[in-house]
């Protein structure tokens, strides 16, 4: 019989999650790439996540950015596992997402949690995740609006998630599927929805890029990286 966690185990999994996805990634590589003067939340699309550093900085530093956030996903979600379990990764993992999404430090203004969203799937449901690589490239061609590309792989994120706990289904390295899996799957879905849904738009006066004149942005405003690995 699988034994349950305290909660008070899995409310240190959300703390520690949430904590693990304030984590500035992408600010701190700004930083870094081009010193104080540029932010990722004026310039670009206005997102600090990977797919607007690639356009801003350079393809190189967006997929830094983008291995970075991956990873915070990732050990949120295995502390999560050693404090509370398979239920504590999923909640860890949730939580990753909402800090990436809302960080308390940047006064709620953080990126759109896809790529920590991948780090999550990676830990807590690697059985999927071959497929959901696979979902993201298909509605990537099929659909060059980010919130309907989005919202088609979160259902099927969810859907997958639902079907592997009742069919009780291997996953791989993965915990044993249980309910906590497609509710955190619903929850950060619901998350990053809310962010595309809400995104702004800068005005012209944005501060150009600082990447150099010969790189080719990598995505544009209209594909940011709605359509990888959520």
């Amino acid at each position: 019989m699988r034994r349950l966690p305290k909660p008070a185990d899995l409310v240190g999994a959300a703390v520690v999650g949430y904590l693990a996805g304030t984590i500035p990634s992408a600010d701190l590589a700004t930083r870094v790439a081009a010193g104080p003067g540029i932010d990722l939340r004026a310039a670009g699309t206005g997102n600090p996540g990977a797919a607007n550093a690639m356009g801003v900085l350079g393809k190189g530093w967006g997929y830094g950015i983008m291995a970075a956030d991956i990873t915070k996903g990732a050990m949120a979600c295995r502390a999560g596992r050693e404090l509370a379990g398979a239920a504590g990764a999923n909640v860890a993992g949730a939580a990753a997402v909402i800090g990436h999404c809302f960080p308390v430090w940047k006064h709620f203004q953080g990126g759109k949690g896809v790529a920590v969203s991948a780090g999550q799937c990676l830990v807590t449901f690697p059985a999927y995740f071959p497929i959901d690589l696979g979902v993201a490239w298909a509605v990537g061609h099929w659909s060059k609006r980010a919130l309907p590309a989005t919202a088609v792989a979160s259902a099927l994120w969810v859907t997958a998630a639902t079907v592997w706990w009742r069919k009780g289904w291997p996953n791989a390295w993965g915990p044993a599927p249980g309910p906590a899996l497609p509710l955190a799957a619903a929850v950060t879905s619901a998350v990053i929805l809310f962010k595309f849904a809400t995104a702004r738009t800068l005005p012209t006066s944005a501060p150009p890029p600082v990447a150099p004149a010969t790189m080719t942005p990598a995505i544009s405003a209209e594909t940011p990286d709605a359509v990888s690995f959520t």
